[in-house]
């Protein structure tokens, strides 16, 4: 590493650790662990900065966060995965002396063989770690991956698919239709009125045609037809640009919670 990179270092050590003194003083008094809490809240800043940092460009202070990050995130969900699913989960039903060891209650009618099948594909998944026997990990990991996808599968067709073609099939005429005089008699302007209501179906209706048109390549789009296909790209761009909006707004609403943070957790600049 050359000598400016150590003395940038060097400061924003040196930067941290006056902040650290100076939030330990702030808490003095008013919380039992002012030492652990003022430095905590001075590394999340500092994590925070160094995530940061990475808009000017690739830089030790984010590499060093980027695998903090990684490496915490996997040791907490091992951590997770092991005392919610194997200990609470298949230990009770496998030995009752493991779930005194463990300190949770043992489920003797519970045993069977198929419970033993879990612990065999966990411990064949464990030999990736070896560099003659990883081959055999393939065989648990191809039965997760496939498992996985086949229990999406049914999740997804429900949720997304089914939901999505049901959510399409909508009277055109809203709901609590009775007629012209009815309907004219009772205009309303309102979001739950009966014009507003209507307005949507029929926006939904022939969003859903054009856009199925723009798709269909069968016939030249000209024409009528072809008129149909351009506003079923309108249609289709309208969609793309509020989903990449509902994107960027989540992306600058996490902004804006770190950056809360910096400046009224950290520097008590507001409150």
């Amino acid at each position: 590493m050359r000598r400016p990179l150590y003395i940038v270092m060097a400061v924003v050590l040196a930067l941290f650790l006056l902040s650290w003194y100076l939030k330990t003083g702030s808490y003095k008094g008013e919380h039992e662990h002012y030492i652990l809490r003022g430095l905590l809240v001075t590394f999340s800043a500092f994590l925070t900065l160094a995530v940061l940092s990475f808009l000017y460009r690739d830089n030790p202070f984010y590499k060093f966060a980027e695998h903090l990050f990684v490496g915490v995130s996997a040791a907490f969900w091992m951590c997770m995965g092991f005392w919610t699913t194997i200990v609470q989960n298949l230990v009770p039903r496998l030995s009752v002396s493991l779930s005194e060891y463990f300190k949770v209650p043992p489920q003797p009618g519970d045993y069977n063989f198929f419970f033993y099948i879990p612990v065999i594909l966990g411990v064949l998944l464990l030999m990736r770690l070896s560099p003659k026997g990883g081959w055999i990990s393939r065989w648990p990991l191809a039965f997760i991956v496939g498992t996985t996808a086949g229990l999406n599968f049914v999740r997804y067709l429900r949720s997304d698919f089914i939901k999505q073609i049901s959510s399409t099939f909508v009277p055109l005429l809203g709901t609590q239709w009775q007629g012209v005089g009815h309907f004219l008699s009772n205009l309303d302007l309102s979001a739950t009125g009966e014009l507003v209501v209507m307005f949507g179906n029929w926006v939904i209706f022939l969003g859903v045609f054009c856009g199925l048109i723009y798709f269909f390549f069968s016939k030249e789009h000209k024409g009528a037809f072809g008129i149909g296909s351009r506003v079923g790209i309108w249609v289709l761009m309208v969609t793309f640009g509020a989903s990449f909006g509902y994107t960027v707004m989540g992306r600058i609403s996490l902004l804006v919670g770190r950056i809360t943070f910096l400046f009224r957790d950290w520097l008590e600049l507001i409150n």
